[in-house]
Formats: C-alpha cells, sequence, structure tokens
C-alpha cells in the first residue's frame, strides 16, 4: 500500500527559485574567469619587457668604459678618465656612426629604438611593440665615500622599456666602474 503525503514534490515556484539562484552563481563565476583571462596576458607583456631591458642592460655593461679608439698609445682608461666618462672618455661627438659599431658605454646614450633591436640594430621579430630608451648618466655617484661620474670614475646606465599593454614602463639601471 501507498501511503499519501510520502511522495511529494517541487512546487513550481520553488524550482523557479533554484533556477534564479543557480544562474546568479553562474554569471558572477562567469564575469570573474572572464576578468582574469582578460588579464592574463599582462604577465607575458612584463616579463618580454624585462628580458628586454635586461638583454640591453647586459650589451651596454659589457661594452668598455672608455672609447678604445680615443685612448694614446699606452695608456689606460683611469689615466685617461678624469673628469666626466662622457665627455672625456667616449660618446658625445666620439659616438659611433651605428649601433653595431659601439664600443664603449657612452655610445649607448640616447638610445631611443622604437621596437627591440639586436646589438647590430637590426629589428627583433615579435618585439616591435617594445620602445627601449637608454640613459647613460655620468654625472652619478656611488658609494660611500662617493665613487664620481664627475671624475671619470662611474656611470650609471638606466634602460627603460615600455609597451602600450603595461601601465608603467620597465626600468633597469645599473653602474659601469671605470676598472682599468
Amino acid at each position: 500500500m501507498r501511503r499519501r503525503g510520502g511522495d511529494r514534490g517541487a512546487t513550481l515556484i520553488e524550482l523557479i527559485a533554484a533556477i534564479v539562484v543557480v544562474s546568479i552563481a553562474t554569471v558572477g563565476v562567469l564575469l570573474a574567469l572572464s576578468g582574469a583571462v582578460g588579464h592574463s596576458a599582462d604577465p607575458m607583456v612584463e616579463q618580454q619587457a624585462i628580458a628586454v631591458a635586461e638583454a640591453y642592460l647586459e650589451e651596454v655593461t659589457q661594452a668598455a668604459f672608455c672609447d678604445p679608439d680615443f685612448l694614446a698609445p699606452g695608456q689606460t682608461c683611469r689615466a685617461q678618465c678624469t673628469v666626466n666618462a662622457c665627455g672625456t672618455c667616449g660618446g658625445g661627438a666620439l659616438r659611433e656612426a651605428e649601433r653595431s659599431l659601439y664600443d664603449d658605454v657612452c655610445d649607448y646614450d640616447g638610445i631611443a629604438d622604437g621596437g627591440a633591436r639586436d646589438r647590430n640594430g637590426n629589428p627583433i621579430a615579435g618585439l616591435a611593440a617594445y620602445a627601449v630608451t637608454v640613459a647613460v648618466d655620468d654625472d652619478a655617484s656611488l658609494g660611500n665615500p662617493a665613487i664620481s661620474g664627475a671624475a671619470g670614475a662611474v656611470v650609471r646606465i638606466d634602460v627603460a622599456v615600455t609597451h602600450p599593454g603595461l601601465n608603467d614602463p620597465v626600468v633597469l639601471s645599473a653602474f659601469r666602474a671605470n676598472a682599468r
């Protein structure tokens, strides 16, 4: 025998309420996911900008402190560089005509590449949206007691990389000392 009242289904109102609750929860989850997916490329753009800045910074710091073409025979860079490095040791009027010929740190001062470029100045495929600037400050100082750029002993190198997908530029800096 069957009992009355033991089998009971959901009413129409309960069914509609359940559908509304599930729909609201689904919309909330989808909005959260779309926000995460919409910004998922940002870390990649930032990491590429950092890699581009590191490559430029490494290239500049590996260059000679003084322009080899400017040194007198037998003269050391330290003996020749006694005042602002980019004024007396290279750069400025002594700057090489093209990037593939850059042979000292000061030659890199003022680079403004619209798109990342290799050591020879050739555009790098896929990195055209990254703008790069390089500044070499020969009036910097480092440490205590200070090693002064005004004495031709140190320069500060700043590499800034911008991209339309970044809010702020990626800026990396390094110091290069006149060791010889």
